[in-house]
């Protein structure tokens, strides 16, 4: 019998079998590439990739798209600009409609220092990358978790992924593994590298009803918190405050939190990362009452992880060879960040370069030795420790992105990345190798 109040038949259903280990994926989805991962690199090589006639998945482990430029309020683009004097602009492709429609909006602005970084409304970044996905056709799956890799040799054919609603295969003839984690080669059996000891990462947050005219110094800001953490019960012994002109609001970056890969220690740490914030709010309320006395916290970020698990690639990037500034045949993207290791829970490396200073990321330090159809792009890309801290900030890996979408158009659907010709890849993305 139908409801009094409405007409909506329900019917109650049963599944055919209970779901089991190694059954068939509910769902199949076949693609040109398939991105795993849609932070900046990814969403790059997303839209790099459609902009070349690709068809395009685009997936992610969160419900949301943006990946921790978004989701981790990372709050500034950092590593697009090379350093003062010149303050060259070093990175282009999906930067240019980023910094292009946010600046408009009143939704971006630049600080200028040593280097340029980029401050932005993560809520309207947010719906840019979602804006930018649709208007390209790029097929999205959120919620998406990697449970398995089918290989073939040297090729990838498929990568299954769990969701609230089944599971689902994505056969691609193209893969970028853009997760952060390296979690695609790492589930396709390729070699990977791990810290033998804590890289921190950092729980961000967005405080807001601030008078930033009496803003602290930078300086001030970290010799105050260096001599009263062990008073204030905070971790780290340093940090960082971003503010947004005109706004009254700031990203905070003053936190260290571990970032295990297990999955309940990892859902620890993340409710340590939160008390851990509380606590740096409480300091600054009680240190800086001008500024931070009605403090309020608008919103936590996922955790930020900055060097968890990454690729062994053909080539490793040595501290060496960034701060020689080597340039490679193959380079694909170039910063002049520093070295920025966090890897102490007293502070970190912060080793800056020279003005006319730039270091290079070569494809083979994408490029996994025994798989010829899947590239890593961003900070799951291999270095050493302290060179990798380097390259691991947004606008390298924006370029890296864009780089590997091109890698994988010119090897082909049957071909190999490691057969790209270099010279003609460079004549492709020369705007983010050459001035």
């Amino acid at each position: 019998m139908p409801h009094p109040l409405t007409d909506l038949p329900v019917r109650t259903v049963v599944r055919d079998a209970p779901v089991r280990a190694g059954d068939p994926a509910e769902h199949a989805v076949t693609t040109d590439v398939c991105v795993v991962g849609s932070g900046i690199a990814g969403l790059s090589a997303a839209v790099e990739s459609a902009r070349l006639g690709r068809r395009v998945v685009l997936v992610d482990a969160a419900p949301v798209l943006g990946g921790q430029m978004v989701n981790s309020l990372i709050g500034l683009f950092c590593g697009a600009f090379g350093n003062a004097p010149e303050h060259r602009r070093l990175t282009h492709g999906i930067l240019d409609g980023i910094f292009t429609d946010l600046e408009a909006a009143g939704d971006l602005f630049y600080r200028v220092g040593h280097t340029v970084t980029v401050g932005y409304d993560e809520v309207r970044l947010g719906r840019w990358v979602e804006d930018t996905v649709r208007e390209h056709g790029i097929r999205v799956l959120t919620n998406a978790t990697l449970t398995g890799v089918e290989r073939d040799g040297d090729r990838l054919q498929a990568a299954r992924f769990a969701t609230r609603y089944g599971s689902v295969d994505v056969r691609a003839s193209g893969f970028v593994d853009a997760s952060g984690d390296a979690a695609l080669c790492w589930s396709a059996g390729l070699a990977c590298r791990l810290p033998e000891r804590e890289i921190y990462g950092s729980q961000q947050l967005v405080v807001e009803h601030l008078d930033t005219d009496a803003a602290p110094e930078p300086a001030e800001l970290a010799g105050r918190v260096a001599a009263k953490a062990a008073e204030y019960g905070l971790r780290r012994r340093d940090g960082l405050a971003f503010y947004f002109p005109g706004r009254g609001t700031a990203v905070l970056n003053m936190t260290h939190i571990e970032a295990p890969l297990d999955p309940v220690a990892a859902a620890d740490a993340q409710l340590e990362g939160k008390a851990q914030a509380d606590r740096v709010v409480g300091f600054l309320r009680a240190e800086f009452p001008e500024v931070f006395g009605k403090a309020t916290v608008r919103s936590y970020g996922l955790p930020g992880r900055r060097q968890t698990r990454w690729l062994a690639a053909a080539h490793q990037l040595t501290v060496d060879e960034v701060r020689a500034g080597t340039r490679f045949p193959d380079s694909v993207a170039r910063t002049a960040w520093p070295i920025e290791l966090h890897d102490t829970p007293d502070g970190y490396v912060w080793e800056t370069f020279g003005p006319d200073h730039l270091h290079y990321v070569p494809l083979r330090s994408m490029t996994p030795p025994d798989a010829s159809n899947v590239l890593a792009a961003g900070r799951c890309v291999d270095g050493d420790a302290a060179a990798l801290s380097s390259v691991r900030v947004m606008g390298p890996c924006a370029a890296m992105g864009h780089a590997a979408a091109h890698a994988l158009d010119l090897a082909g659907p049957d071909g190999s990345v490691h057969d790209v010709d270099a010279a003609e890849l460079t004549g492709r993305i020369r705007e983010n190798v050459d001035d």
